[in-house]
């Protein structure tokens, strides 16, 4: 991949996710917190992110995608996976790799407030703002990266780039 910029360093990345973990930690003490993954770009982020995370909690995954191969939005959200675990009252932390145009964030934030009567939290390692569409509120925040397409950490191009360890822009 001779196409590509270091943007974030794995240790960068490694000493946020450090500090997001005692934030989560500390906000959630005491309440019952349902981790919920969007695969398949939020499982490192999301294994390294529990990890950090010093309170009783329970973790599932859905899949969705907007992407498929290309480097652009397909503005469809497909959904092919739903959680497993029984939500009521838990306090629900919606964990992804990134946050770009906001359609799919905002689509699972309504999806989710439907079946539970806890509150929908929202955790992104990265928050590209350059295409945003939806008005999104992230609780828990990594980073801030403006443009580009990104890669490395779990992020991917066509399924390619999830296992570096560091983040790169990716030149199309």
């Amino acid at each position: 991949m001779n196409n590509r910029k270091k943007i974030i360093s794995a240790e960068s990345i490694q000493k946020r996710v450090k500090e997001l973990g005692r934030e989560i930690s500390r906000d959630f003490q005491g309440k019952e917190l349902l981790v919920i993954g969007i695969l398949n770009g939020a499982f490192i982020f999301l294994a390294d992110l529990v990890r950090q995370i010093d309170i009783p909690l329970q973790i599932d995954f859905i899949r969705v995608a907007s992407y498929g191969s290309s480097t652009d939005s397909s503005q469809t959200i497909k959904f092919s996976k739903d959680i497993e675990i029984p939500i009521e009252t838990q306090e629900i932390l919606l964990v992804e790799d990134i946050i770009d145009t906001g359609r799919t964030m905002a689509w699972l934030k309504e999806y989710f407030q439907k079946r539970t009567s806890g509150n929908i939290h929202i955790c992104a390692l990265i928050d590209k703002k350059e295409r945003r569409l939806e008005k999104i509120k992230i609780d828990y925040k990594g980073f801030d990266v403006p443009k580009g397409f990104l890669v490395g950490y779990g992020l991917d191009f066509a399924e390619q780039f999830r296992n570096y360890q560091d983040i790169f822009h990716l030149d199309k």
